[in-house]
């Protein structure tokens, strides 16, 4: 085993806008960023192409924002978070803006505002139509790169904590590679958790790769606290054109007036709600995985909307279907229900503190309770955002005013031998949790899932990145066997029905969910 490498810098996890705005935030306080690939190529920041939500517009308020936030939780948003994150929302706007993001401006130089699905009114920030992400990451990548406290460890990926008393003392990294190195111990000042969701986890998703609930994992092998775990979004309309991870039609083409239509030209949203291609992302997603069931080929109308248009405003989307040898300007664009963003994740109060001491989480791999059971459009990168803040100056406080002035770089010298994930268990994995933990779920086949995962789990029992997909997996899915009700994009055919009496969030060791699992392993198949 390696010697334990020390240093002063804070050691952040991951290298999506969240990590990188707090790196940022925290200078000059030195920060070693943990990165799996190159900077803005993995992360899932990148590949947000809604934008940020903001009450930018006169007639908008954070207020109006907030109520709105809490509306489309379907009950189980904290009202507190929701005020807090939506109160200061233009400013980062107006940071992001100072920073160098080149965001959609009309003549007069007011801010374009889209509008999508649960929102009162056109509130959302964007760049270029559908590149909100892309040009907010290579914004905040440049500043990073200029910045002298910050340094950038890439190709590297973390696999572990280590605890002491319930305190986070190290973190395990290997090499990202499917070579892996055997893991070496870094010993940091403070440890921030900023790694994205578990959206790869399954097979449909619109996530990056690497996205598969690894951080949530290891914080949840190490003891943490884990919250409404069974509140996975499935976004209604990625492209079903054979592409893993699939491509996102964003719901601003909905906003721009797209329709929803199946094989026989049917408009399937009209008379399942009021609002039909903008009603809430749980509702529309069922309404899109029926149609797929029944074989009715669902699709994305952008003709009569759009028509051209769609090549230039919407750019990811275009490429997208020149790939598929599709043009939306004469055809609708086949889409499908996938995993989109995980509403649960490591359970960290408003200051971003996670449960064990010296550990913050901000981004997807958090749990806020912004988002409820049904996160609203574009509140994703705002909450990123917001808590990255938080968690830089909670850290901040937490170390005090000494800020070392000459700190060292971190090196490792890593050594062969580590395992990866096997592909073949990775995909069985994926394939489970789409079959049986999906849009819409049972207890027979939750059950089933947690058998297979515990399966998957002693095959791959020498592999932490493998361990830490199955954990992000067995809370997922025992959350949701023990959540019997039906509560925004937790949907169970068995209790279709929202109980009152379980309109609050959740909380849930690994322990206890494997414990949940024992019990189902001993069940009468």
């Amino acid at each position: 085993m390696a010697q334990p490498v020390t240093t002063d810098r804070i050691v952040i996890v991951g290298a999506g806008m969240g990590a990188l705005y707090a790196a940022l935030k925290l200078a000059p306080r030195p920060v070693l960023v943990i990165s799996p690939e190159t900077l803005g190529e993995g992360a899932s920041s990148a590949w947000a192409q809604g934008g940020v939500a903001a009450a930018m517009d006169t007639a908008d308020s954070p207020l109006k924002h907030a109520e709105d936030t809490v509306r489309a939780g379907a009950g189980t948003v904290d009202a507190k978070v929701a005020e807090h994150v939506t109160h200061d929302a233009r400013d980062y706007i107006l940071d992001l803006t100072d920073l160098g993001t080149p965001f959609d401006r009309d003549a007069e130089g007011h801010y374009m505002l889209s509008r999508e699905a649960a929102h009162s009114m056109a509130r959302v920030v964007r760049v270029q139509g559908d590149q909100a992400g892309r040009q907010i990451m290579e914004t905040l990548i440049a500043q990073v790169r200029r910045a002298p406290s910050v340094q950038v460890m890439e190709g590297v990926m973390a696999s572990g904590l280590e605890t002491d008393g319930g305190v986070v003392t190290g973190i395990w990294v290997q090499t990202a590679s499917e070579a892996r190195s055997l893991p070496v111990l870094i010993r940091g000042a403070a440890y921030l958790l900023a790694g994205g969701g578990s959206g790869g986890l399954y097979a449909l998703t619109t996530n990056p790769p690497r996205i598969r609930g690894q951080v949530i994992g290891m914080a949840a092998r190490a003891g943490a606290v884990i919250a409404d775990a069974e509140f996975v979004q499935f976004h209604p309309t990625a492209m079903d054109i054979g592409e893993d991870p699939a491509p996102l039609a964003t719901e601003a083409l909905r906003g721009e007036g797209a329709t929803l239509i199946n094989k026989q030209g049917e408009r399937f949203m009209r008379g399942l709600h009021p609002d039909m291609e903008l009603a809430p992302r749980d509702i529309v997603a069922r309404a899109i995985f029926a149609q797929t069931r029944a074989g009715n080929r669902p699709m994305l109308d952008t003709r009569g909307a759009l028509g051209t248009e769609v090549l230039t405003r919407f750019p990811a989307v275009a490429q997208a279907c020149a790939r598929a040898g599709i043009d939306p300007v004469k055809e609708p664009i086949p889409v499908a229900a996938a995993a989109h963003y995980h509403m649960g994740g490591i359970d960290t109060a408003i200051d971003g503190r996670a449960s064990l001491g010296n550990l913050w989480v901000c981004g997807e791999a958090s749990s806020t309770g912004l988002h409820g059971a049904n996160r609203l459009a574009s509140n994703g990168l705002l909450e990123a955002l917001v808590f990255a803040r938080s968690c830089a100056n909670g850290i901040a406080e937490t170390l005090g005013d000494v800020v070392p002035r000459a700190c060292p770089e971190v090196s490792i010298a890593f050594q062969p031998g580590g395992v990866a994930p096997d592909p073949a268990a990775v995909a069985r994995l994926r394939r489970e949790m789409t079959d049986h933990v999906g849009v819409v779920r049972n207890a027979a086949g939750l059950k089933a899932a947690l058998r297979v995962i515990a399966g998957l789990e002693a095959e791959q029992a020498n592999c932490p990145g493998f361990l830490n997909m199955t954990a992000t997996a067995t809370l997922i899915a025992a959350g949701a066997l023990m959540r019997e009700e039906s509560r925004g994009g937790h949907f169970r055919d068995d209790f279709p029905e929202a109980r009152p009496d379980m309109a609050h969030r959740s909380r849930l060791t690994l322990k206890q969910a494997l414990a949940l699992r024992d019990k189902v392993m001993k069940e009468t198949v």
